[in-house]
C-alpha cells in the first residue's frame, strides 16, 4: 500500500433526502448505520448539488466539473469517459478501483465506466427486483433485491481484491429512486402508523414565481404505479392527497431502511477485516428530494430540499467523532477531496476544492461564502423551468430564464423570465418571494454581482 494512502469507500444512494436520515432529522426514520458514520466522523450540514438531477450530479462527482464543462447537462446526455476523472487518477497512482450499482451515464463506446479495474453496473435506471447488470461489458440478470445485490457484489470484490494495494470502491444504490419498491421483508413496515406531513405540505405557491405553480410533481400527480394501487372511491381531493402521500412516503422509507441495513454490512466488513482505521468512508446521495415539502416529490428546483445533499464521512486517523460542519460545500468538491486523502494531485480542470481541512476542524480562511447552481432541462419531465441562481448563508436568488432555445428573445408568456429572492433567516421554508420588496433592493444588487462573478469563475456565461 502506498505510503499514507488510505482505502476509500464511497457509498451513494439515489434521491436520498437528508430529511430521511436520522442524524440530520429524526422526524421520519431511524438510520443507525448511516448515523454511525456521522457519529464516528463528521456530518456536513450545508452540502449542495450544482444541478439537481441524477446523471448530471454523477458526472460532476466523477469529474469535479460543472455540467456545462463535463457535458452532462440533462438525462439524455451521455458521459464522455475520455475526460479526466478522480477514479482514473487514483488508478494511475497505485489504487485498485471498482464501481458497483447505478451508473446512469450511458453505455457503449466512451460512456462505459472508465478508470475502474472492476465495474458491474445497471443499464439505465436499473430494476429493484432481479436486476439486469453489465459486468465488465457482459450483460446478465441477477436474482435478488437491488440494494442487497449491489452490496453482495461489493463485498465479493473487496474479498477478492489485491490486498497489496489501497482500494477505492464506489457503491451506488438505485434506492430510494422512483418507483420506490421495497424488499419483500419490509413491504408492511410502517403499515400501522401515519407518517407526519411536512409543514409546507399544503403550499399554495402564492407569493412565488409562476415556475412553482407550473411544476407537475405534486403529490396529486403520483400515478397508480407509484402508489402501488387504486385509491379508495369517494375521497375528497384533500383526502386523496393525504392517502397518496402515505403510500408514497412509506415505500420511500422502506427503501431507505434497506439501504441502511446494507451500509451496516459494509461497515461490519471493514471492522472484521481490521480496515476501519485506514479507510475513508463517505455516505451521500446524488442530490436531495422533496418528501412532500411544498406538496411535491422529485427534485430539480433550487429549493432547499432538492438542493441540499446528505454527506457524512469517517476517517478515524484524522476526523474527530461527532464532528459537524456548516461550511458551504458543493458536489464539485468530492473529487478533489478524495484525491487529497489519496495524496494525489487533482486535475487543474476540476472546479471544486478539497474539504479535508474542514473535516480536520480547520476551514481555510478564504473558504467560499456562496454557491452557484444551474438546472438545464427546460419544461421536460415534471415541467420545471430552466433556472440558475446563487445561495449564500442568508439569501437565495433564483433566475428562471424562460425558453433558452428562443434565440430571438420572444419568450412564450407561460415561461417568461422571473426572479425569486428568499431571505433564508426570516423565511427558511422559502414561502415568500421578496425580489420586488424595496427593502432588499441593495441585497439584490449585491447578489446579482456575486452571481455574475461565479458565472465567470465557472465559465458559464451563456
Amino acid at each position: 500500500m502506498g505510503a499514507g494512502q488510505p482505502n476509500i469507500l464511497f457509498i451513494m444512494s439515489d434521491d436520498h433526502a437528508s430529511q430521511a436520515i436520522s442524524c440530520y432529522n429524526k422526524r421520519l426514520i431511524d438510520t443507525p448505520d448511516i448515523d454511525r458514520i456521522a457519529n464516528e466522523g463528521i456530518r456536513f450540514d450545508n452540502v449542495y448539488c450544482t444541478n439537481a438531477l441524477c446523471a448530471p450530479s454523477r458526472a460532476t462527482i466523477l469529474t469535479g466539473k460543472y455540467s456545462h464543462i463535463n457535458g452532462v447537462r440533462g438525462l439524455s446526455d451521455k458521459f464522455d469517459g475520455q475526460q479526466q476523472t478522480f477514479p482514473k487518477l487514483l488508478q494511475q497512482n497505485g489504487y485498485e478501483t471498482a464501481i458497483v450499482g447505478k451508473w446512469h451515464l450511458g453505455h457503449g463506446g466512451n460512456s462505459d465506466p472508465t478508470g475502474f479495474d472492476y465495474w458491474n453496473v445497471f443499464p439505465g435506471q436499473g430494476k429493484y427486483y432481479n436486476p439486469n447488470m453489465i459486468e465488465m461489458g457482459k450483460q446478465m440478470t441477477v436474482e435478488g433485491y437491488a440494494t442487497d445485490v449491489i452490496t453482495d457484489y461489493a463485498l465479493n470484490w473487496l474479498n477478492s481484491r489485491n490486498k497489496e494495494q489501497p482500494f477505492m470502491m464506489m457503491v451506488h444504490h438505485k434506492a430510494p429512486h422512483r418507483p420506490w419498491q421495497p424488499p419483500e421483508k419490509y413491504v408492511t413496515l410502517f403499515e400501522d402508523m401515519e407518517i407526519e406531513e411536512p409543514v409546507t405540505f399544503h403550499d399554495d405557491y402564492q407569493n412565488r414565481a409562476q415556475a412553482a405553480m407550473m411544476a407537475d410533481m405534486r403529490i396529486e400527480d403520483l400515478t397508480e404505479n407509484d402508489i402501488k394501487g387504486t385509491p379508495p372511491e369517494n375521497l375528497s381531493l384533500q383526502q386523496l392527497k393525504k392517502w397518496k402521500y402515505q403510500r408514497y412516503i412509506k415505500d420511500y422509507l422502506r427503501c431507505v431502511v434497506s439501504i441502511d441495513d446494507n451500509v451496516g454490512r459494509l461497515l461490519n466488513y471493514l471492522d472484521e477485516q481490521n480496515l476501519s482505521e485506514n479507510t475513508v468512508v463517505i455516505y451521500t446521495s446524488d442530490q436531495g428530494f422533496f418528501l412532500g415539502e411544498h406538496g411535491w416529490y422529485d427534485k430539480r428546483f433550487m429549493f432547499e430540499e432538492s438542493l441540499r445533499m446528505p454527506f457524512v464521512m469517517r476517517y478515524p486517523k484524522e476526523i474527530q467523532p461527532e464532528s459537524t460542519s456548516s461550511e458551504m460545500v458543493i458536489n464539485n468538491d468530492f473529487a478533489p477531496t478524495i484525491l487529497d486523502y489519496a495524496r494525489v494531485k487533482f486535475d487543474k480542470t476540476m472546479q471544486g476544492e478539497s474539504i479535508r481541512p474542514i473535516a480536520k476542524g480547520a476551514a481555510p480562511a478564504n473558504w467560499r461564502e456562496s454557491i452557484y447552481y444551474r438546472y438545464w432541462e427546460h419544461l421536460t419531465t415534471h415541467n420545471v423551468v430552466a433556472h440558475y441562481g446563487i445561495r449564500t448563508d442568508k439569501y437565495k436568488l433564483i433566475y428562471y430564464y424562460g425558453d433558452p432555445l428562443d434565440v430571438k428573445g420572444a419568450v412564450p408568456k407561460k415561461v417568461r423570465p422571473e426572479w425569486e429572492l428568499f431571505d433564508l433567516e426570516q423565511d427558511p421554508l422559502e414561502l415568500r418571494n421578496i425580489y420586488n420588496d424595496p427593502f432588499y433592493i441593495n441585497i439584490v444588487k449585491e447578489l446579482k454581482q456575486e452571481l455574475r462573478r461565479l458565472r465567470v469563475k465557472y465559465q458559464d456565461t451563456v
